[in-house]
């Protein structure tokens, strides 16, 4: 009876490890201290099993800067994206509260075709300012404020991760609707090599549905340095993505 018993204090002890986090505005969430200024580089490969001769590749580049947007403390994000084909190159950039991490302003340019976003609270709206911007006139009120899904390496290197954590995040992904908690689990650590050193890492996993492609995806972000050092992606009918990051950090 008194095993039995113990077994069951455990169950319960489990389960309230296992309490979600609810990670969401308003309120400081993230630990924005955590990023870093600087440029990193990422390698981007995905496969295809009907073409196990090739694959499409991308040079990723995400540049975060700490200055001021209007007077106030903002972190801003420049993604540039390079492929072999021209017409796939995407540019992206994004202003955020230092505090807190909530969006302002977000654009991103593909193939030509520019959607430019200011980010409120509150609301999305297609920016007036931005010249030739195809959501212009675009709007979506909010429930509640958000994250910009769109930086969310960012976002998990800012988690508090620890052993067992499951995190549920409000992301939201420009000119698409509405936003949604999100859940990553931490379902586990592993030491991976990087710039050819063992590096302690946090396996960060989340799994979901896009349209009616079913997908997984397991992020490593080191411990100490709380980087977001690799991602293995699998989608329907084999389709897999990996994201590298490359060991080269330039201070901007």
């Amino acid at each position: 009876m008194k095993n039995i018993f113990f077994c069951l204090l455990l169950a319960t002890a489990t389960v309230a490890n296992a309490q979600t986090d609810t990670i969401k505005l308003p309120g400081k969430q993230l630990h924005t201290e955590y990023l870093k200024p600087g440029m990193n580089q990422y390698l981007i490969v995905m496969t295809n099993p009907k073409m196990p001769k090739s694959s499409f590749l991308w040079y990723w580049l995400r540049t975060i800067k700490k200055e001021k947007h209007n007077n106030i403390p903002a972190i801003m994000i420049t993604q540039r994206w390079y492929a072999a084909d021209t017409m796939a190159y995407r540019s992206v950039y994004s202003i955020n509260r230092a505090s807190d991490f909530d969006p302002i302003y977000h654009s991103e340019t593909v193939r030509g075709k520019t959607n430019a976003y200011n980010w409120t609270a509150t609301r999305i709206n297609g920016a007036d300012s931005v010249a030739n911007n195809s959501k212009k006139g675009f709007t979506l009120d909010f429930s509640a404020p958000n994250y910009n899904w769109n930086l969310d390496i960012e976002t998990f290197e800012m988690l508090p991760l620890a052993a067992g954590k499951v995190f549920a995040i409000n992301f939201y992904d420009a000119g698409l609707g509405p936003p949604k908690y999100v859940t990553h689990k931490v379902t586990g650590s592993e030491v991976i090599s990087y710039g050819g050193k063992p590096v302690d890492c946090w396996k960060l996993f989340t799994q979901g549905t896009s349209g009616k492609i079913s997908y997984t995806e397991t992020y490593w972000i080191s411990k100490v340095d709380h980087e977001f050092l690799r991602e293995e992606d699998d989608y329907g009918q084999g389709m897999h993505r990996s994201k590298i990051k490359m060991p080269v950090n330039v201070n901007m």
